[in-house]
């Protein structure tokens, strides 16, 4: 099974915010799961952004 990996770039316009959002999501452990490459090339997993999409559909606020 294939499981592409995104850019924060992607990832960010996906779910409508900024780069600095994502960043920031990543520093709080808030976001999404992401695959460190190296000292600085973040990268994010389907499947991942998927399971944490679906942790944080909610009924109410």
């Amino acid at each position: 099974m294939e499981d592409l990996l995104h850019k924060p770039e992607e990832v960010a316009e996906y779910l409508g915010t900024s780069v600095g959002g994502l960043a920031q999501m990543r520093y709080r452990g808030s976001g999404p799961k992401f695959v460190k490459l190296g000292r600085k090339a973040v990268r994010y997993r389907d499947s991942d952004i998927k399971e944490w999409l679906e942790q944080n559909v909610k009924n109410q606020t």
